[in-house]
């Protein structure tokens, strides 16, 4: 092994085919499953894109009726699982309460050994139901509000903003909801797919590689990222601010979030359809302050830094968008957990049909033939 060569986190390393989604990071494209997601957002429904996903094709209006159904359906949690979430420490992570509500959930499902194709896309319908109702219920207990059952006619997005404020929500944040949700629900193989992946190799269960998802996207590094973009945009405060601020903070080396990814060189697409909805909604609540201040950091971090391939990704502007409809920043990685489980899932699913363990290798730099010394004598 003397010729090793080390990609350290995977870099650039292919493990698998998909038809999921396709990525040109160079150009700033992305398609799921073939279809731009400039048309996903414009014209879809998250509904209608978790179909696309499951199955790789779009669905008839009798599927996708008969998917919001069901899913409608499914979205109640046993009340088990909300005494689980009731009791967990005050200061408890949210992704923690999140991941072990999914975790508890499996044995509840009667399916949940079962790995066939059929199975795991049912098992999918019912998880992707309940983690919306999960994500509401977590900010009602954190709260300390009472939980609002899930409607029985709302569709997923104005479902979990209903179960969130008590009320349904007007068309133009149920819209933005519903956009939020299909541009996070699905990006190829980032650290928590790749996780749920690792685990579902193994045989395991449905649940269980969800569950090491959501513990991936806890971290850092990972999810949360629009939390940190939406603090440094309240911290600057304002637009004539933005320029002195991103300039400091560079000659500082201090990270700006919201800004470059692992594989995006270009401007991220889903940053850009959260930029049209976030100025949409600022004219709906006639207030420009936050939008103006994003747009002047925009602008002076692409003059900085564009020829380095460093423009905005689509944590910049969607904190920013939650926060105006009320939404808390401590929410945002479950929404982000919520909108990604289609893509997880789906991921399970298509792995399964051409299983392989995952088991990569490590290069040993230790030392070899060291003398055992027992433990009178060290």
């Amino acid at each position: 092994m003397s010729e090793v060569v080390i990609h350290k986190g995977l870099e650039n390393i292919v493990i698998t085919e998909t038809k999921l989604s396709y990525i040109d990071g160079e150009k700033g494209i992305l398609y799921y499953a073939g279809y731009p997601i400039e048309d996903l957002a414009k014209y879809s429904s998250f509904e209608e894109v978790c179909f696309l996903l499951w199955h790789n094709r779009l669905p008839s209006r009798k599927e996708l009726d008969e998917l919001k159904r069901s899913i409608r359906e499914n979205a109640e949690i046993p009340w088990e699982v909300v005494d689980l979430m009731r009791k967990a420490p005050k200061k408890a992570h949210p992704m923690d309460i999140m991941r072990t509500a999914v975790s508890a959930l499996g044995p509840y499902d009667p399916e949940l050994e079962d790995n066939s194709r059929e199975a795991n896309i049912r098992k999918s319908i019912r998880l992707q139901a309940k983690v919306g109702t999960i994500t509401a219920y977590i900010y009602r207990i954190k709260e300390g509000l009472a939980v609002i059952p899930p409607s029985k006619k709302l569709d997923y997005a104005a479902n979990f903003l209903y179960m969130m404020f008590g009320k349904e929500p007007d068309e133009l944040s149920s819209k933005i909801m519903d956009v939020a949700l299909i541009l996070h629900a699905e990006h190829e193989l980032p650290a928590s797919t790749t996780a749920a992946l690792t685990t579902i190799s193994t045989l395991s269960d449905i649940y269980s590689a969800v569950v090491s998802g959501i513990a991936a996207l806890k971290g850092p590094l990972h999810g949360g990222a629009n939390e940190k973009a939406l603090e440094m945009l309240k911290e600057i405060k304002s637009p004539e601010r933005a320029e002195e601020y991103i300039k400091k903070a560079l000659a500082e080396k201090k990270r700006i979030m919201g800004f470059g990814h692992r594989v995006y060189k270009a401007y991220d697409p889903r940053a850009r359809i959260f930029k049209e909805y976030f100025k949409k909604l600022c004219e709906q609540r006639n207030d420009w302050t936050m939008y103006r201040t994003a747009e002047k950091v925009e602008e002076v971090m692409i003059s900085l830094l564009g020829h380095k391939g460093i423009f905005p990704n689509i944590d910049f502007y969607s904190g920013a968008v939650y926060d105006m409809l009320g939404i808390p920043s401590y929410l945002f990685t479950p929404m982000f957990a919520m909108a990604r489980t289609s893509g997880w899932t789906a991921h399970i699913i298509e792995y399964l049909q051409d299983n392989r363990l995952i088991r990569p290798r490590a290069h040993y730099t230790g030392q070899l033939d060291l003398k055992y010394i027992p433990i009178e004598q060290r």
